[in-house]
């Protein structure tokens, strides 16, 4: 199948194409606006699907709304009826169709033409009024303003906002081109306008917030809920603003006699992550904690993990090696401690359930 995609450098079509060059049995024919009237004739001749994305959404001229959305769109449908073909179309429109300015008019002019090429040719098409469009590739200062702000907080640049209460629909790249892709292989639709599924409205003030909170966990360490929902999306498109020289950070540890210590990250709601490093010979520990609980993990060296009920005198031993992964649970009213029983310097992975609070550290020291 041959693919035509318009608007081919934009922020919608480039996450297109990475998707469907991976998918077999499909040729992607790209069309932009440095591609002449004839080379789009010679795509449409032979291509089986039209992904029309190309717009014009922030000209010098007025006319050019017209001139890049309407105009265009009339002119590859007559393209198609020269040919006597029936290519089903897929139209980015916006979601400011109905709204009394040039763009919103030649968005819907636009439409217009594809819903009667639709009835007039019995031929599948397919309209997404699209509300703000936000993830990797997308342009600041001209996609969304969520592109504007990931631009300039990466890079310690202002940000300005006007009303936080303000209240935006928005919509992830993702999940516009999983809804786009799954129109290549279906049958007749008795709809033409699509939406969707998955929207997220949030305002300004949550935007800023969580932004705020990306680029500070790399000093707190404290890291949002990232895995579901708007915060994964949010984060991806985050990071996807970084300068190359900002892909690393550095962390800021503890170190004395014994070794150092590193905390690496902490989360909301299921503690935090640090790493330790231990001379030979060294003992580090012999606490207990009342609720607190940890996870040890030995990735480099050889170490003895013992631990000790309080109110008991049996010692359990764990010989533990980074050549053979093994996690030890540190179990609340248990004393433990961890010696480096080999040659060379230990490292050690430690989870805790929560996060370190000097002013509640639930750390109980216990004679050797």
């Amino acid at each position: 199948m041959k693919v035509l995609i318009t608007g081919a450098n934009g922020f919608i079509a480039k996450n297109l194409q990475v998707t469907l060059n991976k998918m077999e049995h499909i040729q992607v024919l790209n069309y932009s606006r440095e591609n002449s009237i004839e080379e789009l004739e010679n795509f449409i001749k032979e291509t089986d699907f039209i992904f029309h994305l190309a717009g014009v959404n922030r000209p010098q001229d007025v006319s050019e709304f017209y001139e890049g959305n309407s105009n265009l769109t009339k002119t590859i449908v007559e393209l198609i009826k020269k040919y006597n073909k029936k290519i089903p179309i897929l139209f980015s429109s916006s979601s400011q169709v109905g709204n009394d300015n040039d763009y919103a008019k030649s968005k819907e002019e636009a439409e217009r033409i594809i819903e009667n090429y639709s009835k007039e040719n019995d031929v599948n098409c397919f309209i997404y009024r699209l509300p703000n469009v936000f993830g990797k590739w997308s342009k600041p200062n001209y996609n969304t303003v969520i592109a504007t702000w990931c631009h300039n907080i990466t890079r310690d640049i202002d940000i300005q906002v006007n009303n936080e209460d303000t209240e935006l629909t928005l919509v992830y790249i993702g999940d516009v081109i999983h809804a786009f892709i799954s129109h290549l292989y279906v049958g007749q639709f008795k709809e033409i306008h699509h939406e969707i599924k998955t929207v997220y409205k949030k305002t300004l003030g949550e935007i800023k917030e969580l932004l705020y909170m990306f680029k500070d966990s790399r000093q707190n360490l404290l890291i949002p809920n990232i895995a579901k929902g708007f915060e994964r999306v949010l984060y991806a498109t985050y990071l996807s603003f970084l300068p190359t020289d900002k892909f690393s950070y550095r962390l800021s540890g503890h170190e004395d006699a014994r070794g150092t210590f590193y905390e690496i990250l902490k989360t909301l709601d299921s503690g935090q992550l640090g790493i330790s490093t231990t001379k030979p010979g060294i003992t580090r520990g012999n606490h207990y904690h009342n609720t607190k609980n940890e996870k040890f993990l030995v990735i480099k060296g050889k170490a003895l993990i013992e631990l000790r009920d309080i109110y008991s005198k049996e010692i359990i031993q764990y010989n533990v090696d980074g050549n053979d992964l093994e996690i030890v649970e540190m179990i609340p009213g248990y004393t433990h401690n961890i010696t480096n029983t080999g040659d060379e310097e230990m490292v050690l992975l430690i989870w805790a359930n929560e996060n370190y609070n000097p002013k509640a550290p639930d750390t109980n020291f216990v004679e050797v």
